[in-house]
């Protein structure tokens, strides 16, 4: 799980990624030869563009090339990226299959404000619990801290027992063995006993909510690492359109990170 800071990636599996990608356009009869940057180099600079999420303006000046050549980086190597990752991990339904004790939880991924694609789809992303434009993200992950899966993102707005429903969990969850917070105590999960109103908790309920959450807190160590890629965490700068299939890269680096 060793990784470098500025890419989010040690060198070794820098490599393989260049190799795998050389492939794949060896195979399209394509050929980056003559470019400014060479392809490592493309690969290292989309890689600091999602680990910081610095602007194209910025990484452009590092390297020594223009804003347009950044940006025509950026939009050339994120499909290439998802390509040569996606045998990394499994599916949810797969982890569910194998009986691992599941730690579920949602995460909004900020979007910032975007007047330009209306006002309902603005109020739809707005969380009023965040206060903040955003979409909703369900995270999946053992109980060693282990990323599982990301779901698809749906709007901000809503609450993570309706995200769950909305991005198909739910179904998947049916029957397995899961531990969430009390906005899925509707989903079948083990969460933690919520106040009765009238008495004080019992000596046995305090014991087994710390123990839920004690067990619980390994899903947001998850998810903090997951957004040490910035770029799901400070605000996405690109198009809105595009958010999902980013969502599904850095799910898919995460995971060839830490070795699925």
């Amino acid at each position: 799980m060793h990784y470098e800071s500025t890419t989010g990636l040690c060198d070794e599996d820098i490599d393989e990624l260049v190799g795998r990608i050389e492939e794949v356009l060896e195979s399209r009869g394509q050929s980056l030869l003559g470019y400014r940057l060479g392809l490592r180099q493309q690969v290292e600079l989309t890689l600091i563009l999602a680990r910081h999420n610095i602007s194209q303006a910025l990484a452009a000046d590092m390297c020594g090339v223009s804003q347009p050549t950044v940006s025509r980086i950026w939009r050339r190597m994120v499909p290439l990226l998802t390509h040569v990752l996606a045998m990394s991990g499994i599916s949810l339904s797969q982890a569910v299959a194998q009986g691992s004790l599941l730690l579920v939880d949602g995460t909004p991924i900020p979007t910032g404000n975007r007047p330009a694609a209306g006002r309902q789809v603005e109020k739809a992303n707005y969380s009023g619990k965040h206060h903040a434009q955003c979409l909703n993200v369900q995270v999946a992950a053992t109980t060693d801290a282990t990323l599982v899966a990301v779901s698809d993102p749906v709007p901000g707005s809503r609450h993570d027992s309706a995200a769950l429903s909305l991005c198909g969990w739910d179904t998947i969850l049916t029957g397995a063995d899961w531990i969430a917070d009390t906005a899925y105590t509707a989903h079948g999960a083990l969460t933690p006993i919520k106040k009765t109103p009238g008495r004080d908790r019992l000596e046995w309920e305090k014991d087994f909510n710390r123990a839920v959450s004690s067990t619980r807190a390994a899903i947001e160590h998850t998810i903090a690492t997951l957004k040490k890629w910035k770029i799901l965490s400070t605000g996405y700068r690109h198009r809105l359109a595009e958010l999902p299939s980013i969502i599904t890269l850095i799910t898919k680096l995460e995971l060839y990170r830490t070795g699925w």
